[in-house]
C-alpha cells in the first residue's frame, strides 16, 4: 500500500483531520498531483482558517502551476493569518516568496 492509499484510509476515517488533509496534499505533491494538492490544501484551510502552512504550501503549489494571480490573493491572506497568530517565521517566509512573484 503506498503513502497516499495509506492516508486516503486515514481520510475516509477522519475526513476533517487537518493534519492527515495536509499530509494528503503534501503527499500528493510528490507524485506529481499538483491540482489535487492545491484542492486537499483549500480543505485544510477551509477546516481550519488559523493553519498557516496550508496558505504557503497552496501558494507555492498555485505559483508553480502558472496561476500567479491565485497563489498572490492566497500568500497575502496567509500572510494576514500568520501575522494574526503571531507566526513570524511563516510570516517573513510568505512575504519573501510573494515578493518573488
Amino acid at each position: 500500500m503506498s503513502r497516499i492509499q495509506k492516508i486516503e484510509t486515514l481520510l475516509n476515517d477522519s475526513p476533517d483531520d487537518v493534519f492527515v488533509n495536509y499530509a494528503y496534499g503534501m503527499e500528493l505533491f510528490k507524485v506529481s498531483k499538483i491540482e489535487e494538492a492545491i484542492s486537499a490544501f483549500a480543505k485544510v484551510r477551509e477546516l481550519d482558517p488559523k493553519y498557516v502552512p496550508a496558505y504557503f504550501q497552496q501558494g507555492q503549489m498555485l505559483a508553480q502551476d502558472g496561476r500567479i494571480e491565485e497563489a498572490q490573493a492566497i500568500l497575502e491572506e496567509g500572510i494576514r493569518v500568520a501575522k494574526e497568530t503571531g507566526d513570524d517565521h511563516a510570516f517573513g517566509e510568505m512575504t519573501e516568496y510573494l515578493e518573488t512573484l
